[in-house]
Order: structure tokens, then C-alpha cells, then sequence
């Protein structure tokens, strides 16, 4: 049997018509760039997320380089984060010429831990960026809190958690801003890059605006230094006729998350992702800890299934930010996490014969040592 990590294709086969449908309207109009499909999909992403303002960008990453331009962040300053996550957080950072710092993780939700965040604060802090990784929220409240006993702005991560919720608050609407990513793999994914950010700050989501076109207002008046972070209409229309099913798509992700957990409860080995009792996991991975993971990584990729390693480097320990300092053991659980976990097929086609052929692999392998 044959079990991908993901299948957009099966996703493809039950909305093909409405997909197709949208994109051809796009076609007919010939507006490609921004325009009233792009706006109608800010607004019904605002509506679904709970965010007074929404704007559709270019892809993850620059939502959250135009979020830490928009906040003036750059050289000399200082931005708290995690080093485990994708790349582009930290790489985000460094790229408007401020210094990410990292705190490590909570070892059970794999997010940053708020205890620390205290600690790496400094003169140079100007904005806090928590991950809500894997699709479950970070802990939010006591970030928020010394957030705001600083003045300190909090922009969200929200890459992965699109629909997830902390204490009934969606991902994306309790920071300054919050960020998402509609890649492909994602809960809700397009047809390629792209990406949003929300605000409830008219001023903050205004400046977004403009820098969103090279800092433009009016055509070609350029008040501002800013970017291309445009999210085509192509891009949008086939967001659009996903985001009706996105919430169903989360449930069939919990429902599959769900299986495995009852299916290695009986072996103690095989950690499966600890979700706290206030949040809404969307799973966006499916993520475990077992030993001898490299071993276990091969024996599933031998079986013929999708397993991918989320993430097997710290960003502490990438060559690229060698000029940062830190040394190994700086951040003890991120760097455990890296080399424990692996993440299994948790897409919503998934069938009751792949599920159980993955369980059972996943169970023999950790079994046998």
C-alpha cells in the first residue's frame, strides 16, 4: 500500500468543478492583479477568522516581513521568538536587519514557552513573534500580557493555524498582527504562493496597504519604502472555493488524529501531540516523538509511507545564523524535538485502510527497536 504524506489530488477530485469554475472567471475578466476577487476573499477571510481587517499577500513569508516592516522594526532592534519553526520566521526577521532572539519551547505543544520570554526581553525588544505550530496555538495569554506591560507589540504566526483557537480567540486576532500562509500543503492551500495578514488597527492595516505596492498612494506617489507582496486573483478565486470547506477539512484532520491517538495509547514509546484542553488543534501536521527516530523514519519510508521530519535543524543551529552566538544545548527542548519527532499522513482523504496500515507499520517499527 501506498500512503503519500499528503494528496492534493483527492482534495482536487471534490471541489474540481468550483475550482475551475473561479479560475475561468478570472480568466474572462483579465484582472489578474489584486481587484474585486482578491477583495471578496479579504473580506470572507475576515469574516471566518474574526479579524476587523484582512489583506491578502504574496505568501507567508512576506506577510510576516510586510507585518515587521509595518511596525517599523529593523536594524539595531530585537524580535523574541522560537527557534523551532520554518525557517521564514527567523529568516523574516533578519531580513528587515534586526536580530531574531531566541526562547526555547514548551516540550508537550512543541510553541514557545511563555516562562522564558521574560528573560530574553532587553532596551532593544520591539516586537514578540510566537508560532502557533502545527496548527494548536501558543500559549497566548501570559505573552500578551507582557506584552502589553512593555509596550511591545505581538505579531502571530499563525503560518499553519489558520482556523485554530486559544480560549475561543482565533489564531491571527489576539497580537497587533497576525500572519498566515496559503501554501499548497497547507489547511487551506492554493494553487501556489500566497498569504494574508490581519490587524484590528485601521492604521496598521492602512500602512500594510500601501507597502503591500511599493509604498504607493496614489499611483506611482510613493510614500513609503515598501515591497511587491501582492496576492494575485488567480490565487484568490481558488482560496475562495476552498474556504467553504475548510472547517469540515479540519474536522476530518481531527477525526484521523483522533484514530491514531487510540491506536498508540498502548504504547507508551510513541508520544502523540499533546493538545491543550482550551485550544482547537487543526492539525495542520501530525506530530510524534518515538525513539531511534531515524530508524523508525526509514522502516515507514520502506513501507511506502509519507513521513517528513518538521524540523531537523533548529534555526539556532543553521549555518546562516552562526553570527547570532548561540551554541549547541542553548535550547535544549528545541533541539530534542528536532531529532524525536516525525510527522504521519494526517490529510482528510485519508482512508480507514490507510490509517491502519500506517498505525500498524508505526507500531511494529517502534516495537522492534
Amino acid at each position: 500500500m501506498h500512503v503519500p504524506l499528503l494528496d492534493l489530488k483527492a482534495q482536487f477530485a471534490s471541489i474540481k468543478d468550483d475550482v475551475m469554475h473561479a479560475v475561468a472567471d478570472v480568466f474572462e475578466t483579465q484582472q489578474f492583479i489584486l481587484g474585486p476577487v482578491v477583495e471578496a476573499f479579504e473580506k470572507e477571510c475576515a469574516t471566518y477568522i474574526g479579524a476587523p481587517y484582512a489583506l491578502g499577500v504574496s505568501s507567508g513569508t512576506d506577510a510576516l516581513l510586510l507585518a515587521l516592516m509595518a511596525l517599523g522594526i529593523g536594524p539595531g532592534d530585537e524580535v523574541i521568538t522560537t527557534p523551532y519553526t520554518f525557517f521564514a520566521t527567523a529568516g523574516s526577521i533578519a531580513r528587515t536587519g534586526a536580530r531574531p532572539v531566541f526562547v526555547d519551547i514548551d516540550p508537550d505543544t512543541f510553541n514557545m514557552n511563555p516562562a522564558l520570554v521574560e528573560r530574553a526581553l532587553s532596551s532593544r525588544t520591539k516586537a514578540i513573534l510566537p508560532v502557533h505550530l502545527f496548527g494548536q496555538c501558543a500559549d497566548m495569554d501570559p505573552i500578551l500580557a507582557l506584552a502589553a506591560s512593555r509596550n511591545i507589540p505581538v505579531i502571530e504566526d499563525a503560518a499553519q493555524a489558520i482556523g485554530a483557537r486559544y480560549k475561543g480567540r482565533s489564531a491571527g486576532t489576539m497580537g497587533t498582527i497576525g500572519c498566515f500562509s496559503f501554501f499548497p500543503s497547507k489547511n487551506l492551500g492554493g494553487a501556489g504562493d500566497g498569504g494574508l495578514v490581519t490587524t484590528a488597527s485601521p492604521d496598521l492595516f492602512h500602512r500594510m496597504k500601501i507597502l503591500r505596492v511599493h509604498g504607493m498612494e496614489p499611483k506611482y506617489y510613493h510614500q513609503l519604502i515598501g515591497g511587491n507582496f501582492r496576492l494575485d486573483a488567480l490565487q484568490a478565486a481558488v482560496l475562495r472555493a476552498k474556504l467553504p470547506h475548510l472547517d469540515a477539512w479540519h474536522e476530518m484532520r481531527r477525526r484521523n488524529a483522533d484514530f491514531y491517538n487510540r491506536a498508540f495509547a498502548q504504547c507508551p514509546e510513541i508520544v502523540t501531540p499533546s493538545v491543550k484542553p482550551d485550544r482547537y488543534m487543526i492539525y495542520n501536521q501530525y506530530v510524534v516523538r518515538v525513539p531511534r527516530r531515524d530508524a523508525v523514519l526509514s522502516a515507514l519510508k520502506a513501507a511506502n509511507i509519507g513521513v517528513e521530519i518538521y524540523y531537523p535543524v533548529p534555526l539556532h543551529q543553521q549555518r546562516c545564523f552562526a553570527y547570532l552566538g548561540y551554541s549547541k544545548g542553548a535550547f535544549p527542548e528545541a533541539e530534542r524535538a528536532a531529532a524525536e519527532t516525525l510527522a504521519l499522513p494526517i490529510y482528510p482523504e485519508l482512508t480507514d485502510a490507510q490509517k491502519h496500515y500506517v498505525a500498524e507499520t508505526l507500531l511494529a517499527a517502534v516495537r522492534s527497536g
